[in-house]
């Protein structure tokens, strides 16, 4: 079977601002209750007088399968920013990540990020997350959302996931 993911590498990245709404979702509702989360922050920054730093990303908090998943739903911005609503001032973790690339409809990101995971298994990748409760608590597991043109088979979107 062809690879889904361009070669995976080890980066550093340095922290940056964000800001986010926090969500708890199961695996079904991902698809339809993240993705406007988007336009609140976006209204929340535009308010502030906040540019945009970036890309959109989804970032994997809490991941229990069977249950629910925590995600925040974000943009990056150049400065902190005062709370406001649900949409919250944060950072993302500085530290070295793991990433890839994923070209096609994001139905197929779990796919990718099994063979992102699998990868990094085989490679001996120590990733920085922890048990909690019947799920998996990670630092920093995000998917950065790089090119979204209209033909959703098109869309380019970076895993990233911090390790140890």
């Amino acid at each position: 079977m062809a690879s889904l993911i361009t070669p995976p590498r080890i980066e550093h990245r340095a922290a940056r601002h964000c800001a986010v709404i926090r969500s708890e979702v199961t695996m079904a509702q991902l698809a339809t209750d993240l993705p406007p989360l988007g336009d609140e922050v976006l209204r929340a920054l535009t308010q502030q007088g906040i540019k945009r730093a970036g890309p959109w990303f989804w970032r994997y908090r809490v991941i229990d399968m069977d249950a629910l998943l925590t995600v925040d739903v974000g943009l990056p911005v150049d400065e902190v920013f005062v709370t406001e609503g649900r949409v919250l001032s944060d950072t993302l973790p500085a530290g070295n990540y793991l990433t890839t690339r994923f070209r096609g409809h994001p139905s197929g990101l779990e796919e990718a990020t099994a063979e992102l995971l699998a990868w990094g298994d085989a490679h001996r990748v120590t990733w920085a997350k922890k048990s909690q409760g019947c799920g998996e608590a990670w630092a920093a597991r995000i998917e950065w959302y790089l090119e979204e043109p209209a033909d959703m088979s098109q869309w380019v979107t970076e895993l990233a996931f911090l390790v140890e």
